[in-house]
């Protein structure tokens, strides 16, 4: 892939990274501020970062416990 091709994705790449790098940081500010997870922090931690966009997703969903 050439640099041309590749500019033309840009666009659509860029509101990508944006929503991956904001659900990240919500759900690492989260992660740290709760006492509480279901799960051991450690797991939420590495599902939030290794799973790219939906590990914020799941933790936001699933991994926070009601206070």
């Amino acid at each position: 892939m050439n640099f041309e091709t590749f500019s033309r994705f840009i666009p659509y790449l860029i509101p990508v990274i944006i929503l991956q790098l904001v659900l990240l940081v919500v759900a690492l500010l989260d992660l740290v501020r709760r006492e509480r997870t279901r799960g051991p922090k450690i797991v939420w931690l590495v599902v939030i970062i290794a799973v790219n966009l939906l590990g914020p997703i799941i933790y936001l969903l699933f991994g926070r416990e009601e206070e």
